[in-house]
């Protein structure tokens, strides 16, 4: 079927401006709404789902299904495709929506009778409160553009919905039984230290009531002079806070003054007005998209909390307001709140602030950055108890095992002097090992090096003496730009890094994004990825586009300019897409060498191993490859099948399962009888126990974060490697299950933990 052309977002959202403004009662608006949509979009049918109590998904208004089932129609989330765009947070556009595997049938809908289906999550405030879907009878294949109207619709139908109190905020908040009683939250440690005083909520986000506008001209203008304004406010907070940062905060804040300069960001704003949307409106718009687009990401989702500080901020701008109001804090302050940005930060008294709990957080993001320079303790990732701390409650905060307690009892003040002692006693032993080597009891020498994935970063080199970078995630410049950054800015950058090592090794990973983490200028397809971890992403996207992968090579070559190089490719699923990206390497060799410029004294060119495929092409690999590196995050996902980024499967499968370790012994064997150096970049690295494994199974360079460094190094100065060498050979084809529980009993007979 050729569907009749669709009317534009301008038309849909005038509707829905007016519909918005008029009376009635909610479901009769709802129900409006929903037939307003399917006209205008030229389907079947169109339904609006809203989250309630229990992670329970009910269809509230429904164009085209059967009116009995509104109200009647429950899916979990997660469950069916509704259930599933809700759980993943994503656009879903299906030509057959019954031949995907995650379809659920709900015969009171009378939904067999339609084929296609495009849905789209509806978030407010960073959380996901329901689903609109449209749906046609026959088979259609649905528009990038489509798609974008229908989400931003969504975005408009989130205010009708809060606005009408169609669900009440409390339904679905966790109750602690006896708000009296003291309370315990587990979350992330972000920030060491311990802090305690009296909850704080941080402010919520401004509310925007007016978001569809038919003067975009008028709109522009707002937008342009707020963005001014904003520009100015952010220069003005970094010269404020000089004297109480360092140069390597100050840096943070300068990308975070980078990201507000971002020309991308503006541009998507602007079309979202001349979609029909206000100022305020675009910048929800796009908010809520940069949110969609990064948060299946580990790495990229740390940089969430700066995108919707920026948001936040802008959005004060637009009201007139300038800044946000001041808030005076109490004297000794625990501040609570879902997000927090690096700005919003500095706009609070610090001397007055003891402690942050946050909903969300990481350990990289730039407002943790800050808040540890500033010797404040942090703890994220306690999202479903926010709702549990009331203002004024006394809170202590355990920032260096991840703990919050409310209304604490004597027993815990006295657990955390003796916590604190220990963790202090830690930190020194640390520090007293920065110059000492990574040798194990027995003799065995490691190379511990960095994972790196900011600027600021680097001087962790010479803090925690690693003896490298064995991993520099470059594709955070590619974040900062709204399209590819130029050779020039790539160099620039390059060059920093290289100027940091002083002569350490440095090992550069092309970039790594793709699948949901894609940029405008890639010209990439324009269907939704079911699957983005393993789709259209990292070395499949320099090799489709190799203008961009030459680019990144060119400035890398320039960069090093007489030193040595190191270039590693990541995601390689076969020998052959390796071979390609090194003639693509070579390309630029050839290039600057006719153009007379200096190259590289030596050049050492690596693949990651990520993909099982290339694991069981190891012989090959180590007759093309100078190096191989083990990413043992991806590995591990696609070995067992399992998304890293689902916390339902999140501790199903162990690394340390004897499958897995049979693997990695493999690799190492065969890259060591061929005379190929190889080392571990993931995760694995970063864990003392899975560290000794490693070591038991023949690795001996380890790249890892700069905080795990002190407690790995440790770890492996107590080994004897011939010991658990021998009993993990054994034990690795004996058993069944994990060897978590007995290694660890293993090591700690042994005396590998102090």
């Amino acid at each position: 079927m050729n569907p009749e052309k669709v009317a534009g977002p301008r038309v849909l959202l005038r509707h829905l401006r007016a519909l918005m403004a008029g009376e009635g009662a909610p479901q009769a608006r709802l129900d409006s709404v929903t037939t307003i949509i399917a006209t205008n979009m030229a389907a079947d049918v169109c339904s609006l789902y809203l989250r309630r109590a229990g992670d329970v998904l009910e269809l509230f208004s429904t164009h085209g299904l059967k009116p009995e089932s509104v109200h009647r129609t429950r899916l979990r989330v997660g469950e069916g495709l509704i259930g599933d765009i809700v759980a993943q947070v994503k656009t879903l556009a299906l030509s057959d929506a019954q031949a995907h595997p995650q379809f659920a049938y709900r015969p009171e809908t009378g939904e067999e009778n339609f084929h296609s289906l495009l849905g789209v999550p509806l978030q407010r405030g960073g959380r996901v409160i329901g689903a609109l879907s449209v749906q046609n009878r026959n088979k259609r294949d649905y528009t990038t553009e489509e798609a974008e109207a229908l989400q931003t619709v969504a975005m408009v139908l989130c205010e009708l919905v809060h606005a009408s109190h169609m669900v009440a905020d409390d339904e679905i908040a966790e109750i602690d039984g006896n708000a009296t009683l003291p309370l315990r939250f587990e979350g992330l440690p972000l920030a060491e230290g311990v802090g305690q005083g009296q909850v704080f909520v941080h402010r919520a986000p401004l509310h925007v009531e007016n978001l569809v506008s038919d003067d975009p001209d008028r709109e522009i203008a707002r937008l342009d002079e707020a963005v001014s304004r904003f520009l100015a406010r952010i220069h003005d907070l970094i010269a404020e806070s000089a004297s109480r940062i360092g140069d390597a905060e100050r840096e943070i804040l300068d990308t975070y003054r980078m990201f507000a300069e971002d020309l991308g960001w503006r541009r998507r704003m602007t079309e979202a007005v001349l979609g029909g949307l206000t100022a305020e409106g675009a910048v929800r718009r796009v908010q809520e998209e940069n949110r969609r687009r990064l948060v299946s990401s580990p790495y990229f989702r740390d940089r969430i909390a700066d995108f919707d500080d920026l948001s936040n901020q802008l959005l004060w701008q637009l009201v007139g307001a300038g800044r946000p109001p001041p808030t005076a804090l109490p004297e000794n302050a625990v501040l609570i709140a879902r997000s927090l940005g690096p700005a919003e930060l500095l706009e609070y008294d610090h001397s007055r602030l003891r402690a942050i709990v946050l909903g969300e957080g990481s350990p990289t993001s730039h407002m943790v950055l800050i808040a540890r320079s500033l010797n404040i303790p942090v703890v994220g990732r306690v999202a479903g108890s926010l709702a549990r701390l009331r203002p004024g409650d006394p809170v202590v905060v355990d920032g260096w095992r991840g703990l919050v307690h409310v209304r604490p009892d004597e027993n815990v003040y006295d657990d955390l002097v003796d916590a604190v002692e220990d963790q202090a006693k830690r930190r020194v032993g640390y520090e007293a090992m920065r110059t000492l080597l990574a040798r194990s009891a027995d003799g065995a020498l490691f190379d511990l090096q960095l994972n790196v994935g900011l600027l600021h970063e680097l001087p962790l080199l010479d803090a925690t003496g690693a003896g490298g970078i064995g991993l520099l995630r470059t594709e955070l410049l590619f974040l900062r730009h709204p399209s590819f950054p130029s050779t020039e800015d790539q160099e620039a950058a390059y060059r920093q890094v290289f100027d940091a090592a002083a002569g350490r090794p440095v090992v550069f990973r092309t970039f790594d994004i793709g699948g949901d983490k894609i940029l405008p200028n890639l010209d990439r397809p324009l269907e939704h990825e079911e699957n983005p971890a393993m789709g259209w992403r990292s070395l499949r996207v320099g090799l489709d586009r190799p203008s961009v992968l030459r680019n990144q090579l060119r400035a890398l070559i320039a960069a090093a300019a007489g030193q040595p190089l190191t270039v590693m490719f990541p995601m390689a699923a076969e020998v052959a897409e390796f071979d390609q990206a090194r003639r693509v390497l070579d390309i630029e060799l050839g290039r600057q060498r006719q153009r007379g410029q200096v190259l590289p004294k030596e050049l050492e060119v690596g693949v990651m191993i990520e993909v099982p495929s290339l694991a069981w092409q190891i012989e090959k690999v180590a007759a093309k490859a100078d190096f191989v590196s083990v990413g043992t995050n991806d590995l591990l996902q696609y070995f067992f099948a399992s998304d890293r980024t689902n916390p339902r499967l999140a501790n199903r499968y162990d690394p340390l399962s004897p499958s897995f370790l049979r693997l990695l012994s493999r690799i190492r064997e065969i890259c060591s009888d061929a005379g190929v150096p190889v080392g571990v970049c993931g995760d694995m690295a970063a864990k003392p126990l899975e560290a000794l494994c490693l070591a038991g199974l023949g690795f001996r360079t380890l790249s890892l974060p700069a905080p795990a460094l002190g407690a790995v190094k440790k770890a492996l100065r107590s080994l004897d490697c011939a010991a658990i060498e021998a009993y993990l050979q054994s034990r690795i084809i004996a058993a069944d299950g994990s060897l978590r529980d007995e290694v660890k009993h293993f090591a700690q007979d042994h005396g590998f933990f102090h």
